[in-house]
C-alpha cells in the first residue's frame, strides 16, 4: 500500500484549524499537568457534590500521593490500577501515578471478580486504588494477582471534613452501598486508606523522574479485534498528541469563550478513554473545571447538578444525550454558554441530534475513535449545525485509509476497512506482539475492524463492522468473551452471542443456547451471567435452540442467527 495518500479532508477544515499539530510541546503528560498546576493554581479543577477543589489542591494532593507511591519501592513504569467512578480521588490519582513515573491501568468498577482478576493479572498491577464500595470484588479476585498494596478510597474523602463524614455515613449506613468485605493481608499485602496515604506522603518529597515520550502512560483495556481483553499500550506521546489534536479541532468554538474558564461536564466514566483524554487531560491543559457526575444514570439528580452551573463542553454518548433531551426539567436549563457537544462511543442518531439541537441550541459533533487511538481519530466540524450522518473528517495529523482485505486502497465511495495512522495510535497491545501484528500494517496504519466509505470530501461513514463486536451504550462487548464464559456453565452444550438493535443502548446482547441439561432455564442462564459479567455485557435476550448453524468445519455462523432475530 502506498503511503502517499490523497488528503481531501484538509480542504474541508474550518478556518484556523491546522493540518497537523506540534506534538513535542510536552515531553510527557506529567509536564503537561504540572504546567497546568502552575498556570491555573487559583482556578477550580473540579466540582463534585457541591464541593470544589482548586488546581493547587490537586497539585499538592497528587504530589503527596505520588511521593507515597514512590516510597513503596516500585520500579519506574510499575502499573497502578484505578478502580473508581467519577470522584475527586480519580483525578488526584491519575496525576499522582503519572508524576511518579508509573503507568495507569484504568479499571471499570462494575467488573465482576473474574473480569477484574484477568485485568490485574494481565497488567501485572502492583497497586490498586479502589473505592470501598467495590472492595468485595477485590476480595474475591486479589489472591491470584500481583497486587501488594490496596488503597481504599471512600466517597466523601475529598469533599470537606463535615460534608465528607456525612456523605460517608449515608453511603455506608443508610444507603448501605458498601458491602462488608475483608481483604487478605497474606503475601505481604498492605491495605491503607486513601486519606492515610495522602497523610504519609505529605511529609515526603516527590522525586523527579525522567519520563520519556516513549514511556507507557496508560494500559487501556479493550477487546481489540478479538474477544480477549488486552491492554492498548498508550505512550505519553500518544496521549499528548491526541489532547493537542482534539484541542485544535475544538479551537473555532473554544475561541468564543476567550479567557473565560471552561466548565466540562464529566458524566462519561473516567476509566473510559473518551472521558480520560477529553475531560481529565485536555480539561487540565485548558484550565477547565471538570464537573464530576458519579452516577449519570440518576437523571433527575444529574439535572439538578447541571442547574447549578453554566457548562461549556458536554461530551456524551447518544443514549445520555437522548435521555436528557427528553426530560422536561432539562429543557428549562440555561445553555447559553454551551459551545461544544461531543458525541462518541456509539453512533449518534439523527432523532437524538435534532432533539438536542432544539433543546440546547448546540449541535452534537459526532466523532470516532478507539482505545487504540487515544481515542479521537475523526470528528465532524464543531461549527456546523446540520446532521451529517458521518463520523466526520480525520483530525489534524491523522490519515485515514479505506483498505480491502489485501491492504489495497479501495476506490472512492467503495466500502473497506477503516485504517488509521497518526501520532495518537498505540504502540501495540501489552505483551501481545502477535495480536499487535494482526492489527498494524507494515507502514503504520491501525486496522480498526470497522467498515466504512469515504466521500470525495474526505468524510467517512461507517457501514458495518468487520468483526462481530457488539456496541452497548458506547461499550464494546465481544461475543467470544460471552461465549467462552457461558460455555463453562455445566448446563450449556454450546452457545452464540450476537448484537441486535436496541432503542435505548444502540445494541443489546442476544444469547443463543443449546442445552446439555434439559432442566436449564432462562433464569439459570441469566443468574450465571449476572455473576460473571458487568451489566452492559449481560445478555438482554436469551433463546434456547436445538442446534446452532455451523460452517463445514464446525464454526458457529453468527451471521445466520441475525436474520432469525425478531
Amino acid at each position: 500500500m502506498s503511503t502517499s495518500l490523497p488528503h481531501p479532508w484538509l480542504a474541508q477544515y474550518p478556518p484556523g484549524v491546522p493540518s497537523s499539530v506540534q506534538t513535542n510541546v510536552y515531553r510527557n503528560l506529567a509536564d503537561l499537568l504540572e504546567e497546568s498546576f502552575r498556570k491555573y493554581a487559583r482556578r477550580d479543577a473540579l466540582a463534585c457534590m457541591d464541593t470544589r477543589l482548586s488546581y493547587r489542591a490537586v497539585d499538592e494532593m497528587s504530589c503527596s500521593l505520588g511521593a507515597w507511591l514512590q516510597s513503596l519501592g516500585l520500579s519506574k513504569g510499575a502499573r497502578v490500577a484505578l478502580m473508581m467512578p467519577n470522584v475527586p480521588q480519580y483525578l488526584v490519582a491519575i496525576a499522582a501515578v503519572l508524576r511518579a513515573g508509573y503507568t495507569v491501568v484504568n479499571v471499570n468498577p462494575l467488573y465482576t471478580p473474574r473480569e477484574l482478576e484477568h485485568q490485574l493479572r494481565d497488567s501485572g498491577a502492583e497497586v490498586l486504588i479502589v473505592l470501598e464500595n467495590f472492595a468485595t470484588t477485590v476480595e474475591e479476585s486479589i489472591g491470584a494477582t500481583s497486587v501488594r498494596h490496596v488503597v481504599l478510597a471512600a466517597m466523601g474523602d475529598l469533599l470537606g471534613w463535615w460534608r465528607g463524614r456525612f456523605i460517608n455515613f449515608m453511603v455506608r449506613h443508610v444507603a448501605r452501598m458498601v458491602p462488608a468485605f475483608r481483604l487478605p493481608l497474606s503475601d505481604g499485602r498492605q491495605v491503607i486508606r486513601f486519606a492515610d496515604a495522602l497523610g504519609k506522603g505529605h511529609g515526603m518529597n516527590l522525586k523527579r523522574v525522567d519520563i520519556s515520550p516513549d514511556d507507557v502512560a496508560f494500559l487501556q483495556y479493550t477487546g481489540g479485534t478479538t474477544g480477549v481483553s488486552k491492554g492498548a499500550t498508550l505512550l505519553h506521546r500518544n496521549v499528548v498528541a491526541n489532547i493537542l489534536q482534539t484541542e485544535a479541532w475544538y479551537g473555532p468554538m473554544l475561541q468564543k469563550l476567550g479567557d473565560k474558564p471552561m466548565t466540562v461536564v464529566c458524566a462519561l466514566p473516567l476509566y473510559h478513554i473518551f472521558a480520560l483524554t477529553v475531560c481529565a487531560l485536555m480539561g487540565a491543559r485548558l484550565g477547565s473545571m471538570n464537573l464530576l457526575i458519579p452516577n449519570p444514570r440518576d437523571i433527575p439528580g444529574f439535572i439538578k447538578t447541571l442547574a447549578k452551573y453554566k457548562v461549556h463542553l458536554f461530551p456524551a454518548v447518544n443514549t445520555l444525550f437522548n435521555a436528557l433531551a427528553n426530560e422536561a426539567d432539562f429543557k428549562r436549563l440555561d445553555f447559553s454558554e454551551l459551545v461544544i457537544s461531543g458525541g462518541g462511543g456509539m453512533a449518534v442518531q439523527q432523532a437524538t441530534a435534532d432533539k438536542w439541537l432544539k433543546v440546547t441550541g448546540c449541535p452534537i459533533a459526532e466523532g470516532y475513535g478507539l482505545s487504540e487511538t487515544s481515542p479521537v481519530a475523526t470528528m465532524n466540524r464543531v461549527d456546523l449545525h446540520e446532521f451529517t450522518g458521518t463520523i466526520g473528517l480525520p483530525v489534524p495529523g491523522t490519515e485515514i485509509a479505506i483498505l480491502d482485505d489485501d491492504g489495497n486502497a479501495v476506490p472512492e465511495g467503495m466500502p473497506g476497512e477503516i485504517c488509521i495512522r497518526g501520532p495518537q495510535v498505540m504502540a501495540g497491545y501489552w505483551q501481545r506482539p502477535d495480536e499487535t501484528a494482526k492489527v498494524m500494517t507494515t507502514d503504520g496504519f491501525f486496522k480498526s475492524g470497522d467498515v466504512g466509505v469515504m466521500d470525495e470530501q474526505g468524510r467517512i461513514r461507517i457501514v458495518d463492522r468487520k468483526k462481530d463486536m457488539i456496541l452497548v451504550s458506547g461499550f464494546n462487548v465481544y461475543p467470544n468473551e460471552i461465549e467462552q464464559v457461558v460455555s463453562l456453565h455445566p448446563g450449556v452444550l454450546e452457545c452464540a452471542a450476537i448484537g441486535i438493535p436496541d432503542s435505548k443502548s444502540g445494541e443489546a446482547v442476544k444469547l443463543f443456547v443449546v442445552k446439555s441439561d434439559p432442566t436449564l432455564s432462562e433464569d439459570d442462564v441469566a443468574s450465571y451471567c449476572r455473576e460473571n459479567f458487568t451489566a452492559y455485557k449481560r445478555p438482554k435476550y436469551i433463546e434456547f435452540r436445538d442446534d446452532l448453524p455451523k460452517s463445514n468445519v464446525g464454526k458457529i455462523l453468527r451471521r445466520e442467527l441475525r436474520p432469525a432475530v425478531g
